[in-house]
């Protein structure tokens, strides 16, 4: 539940809110800043399984009967799994990750739907600039954001007609435990995060505070916005940049015939 000025009295659900991203939000949203579970009031956190219709469904009814409203939702549970080359990927493997990324925000929105309704709410999905622009060596998560994105554009229009707005969020590179753990595994850390770091023309990652401002700007203020992709990127997606894989046969330019 909502506690902060910009959004009080107002009931939000925030899925994968234990870290990274989704606790910033969860905070953006207190207006607290204390640690989580134990200090942030009017906090309910459940243990469940976006993956699973079950766990959506009784999130949701616990959440009515604690509160008795519901106002905004989240989507924001999700993976990034280590870096693939297509024949690295399997069907099984991207099958599970459209479950996590997309299939669980479609359960979790469709069970919610009759309660934003009532309460003219909005919907707010966590996508990717990657889904935009695209990334090497991760063809099924860049697939399972670009399909975030567009289906929060086909919900935006359904939608419109019960006055329930739906947008998205597209951030870049956010220092989270996951970009931190992602980091990690390859064969020079440092220079993996200074990579990351000098992606972004204002010389930073951001952090999961950015998104945060981000998602409750959308849902207390942006009341003219629906089917909105905003990108908190830091300017990553601008300008030029090299983009050819090392190894790739490179044509130098000709004079025109």
């Amino acid at each position: 539940m909502a506690t902060g000025t910009r959004y009080a009295g107002k009931v939000v659900v925030v899925t994968g809110g234990g870290r990274g991203i989704g606790a910033g939000i969860v905070r953006a949203f207190e207006s607290g800043g204390r640690a989580l579970e134990r200090e942030l009031a009017g906090t309910l956190f459940l243990r469940r399984d976006v993956t699973q219709e079950e766990d959506m469904r009784v999130l949701i009814s616990e959440t009515i009967r604690r509160f008795g409203r519901l106002d905004c939702v989240v989507n924001n549970a999700g993976y990034h799994p280590p870096p693939q080359w297509p024949e690295e990927t399997s069907a099984q493997g991207f099958r599970q990750l459209l479950e996590v990324n997309l299939l669980g925000m479609y359960t979790l929105t469709k069970l919610a739907l009759p309660h934003l309704r009532k309460s003219q709410g909005n919907i707010i999905n966590i996508s990717s600039l990657v889904g935009a622009i695209g990334q090497v060596q991760a063809v099924p998560y860049v697939a399972t954001k670009g399909a975030v994105t567009a289906m929060t554009k086909a919900l935006a229009l359904d939608e419109s007609q019960y006055g329930v707005r739906v947008n998205c969020i597209s951030p870049g590179n956010i220092w989270t435990p996951l970009w931190e753990e992602l980091a990690a595994a390859t064969a020079d850390p440092a220079a993996t995060i200074r990579e990351g770091v000098l992606a972004q023309p204002l010389g930073r990652m951001g952090q999961p505070a950015d998104v945060g401002a981000a998602a409750v700007f959308l849902a207390s203020e942006a009341n003219f916005c629906t089917g909105t992709e905003l990108f908190v990127t830091g300017g990553a997606e601008l300008g030029y940049g090299c983009k050819a894989i090392p190894g790739t046969p490179l044509e130098p330019p000709t004079n025109p015939s």
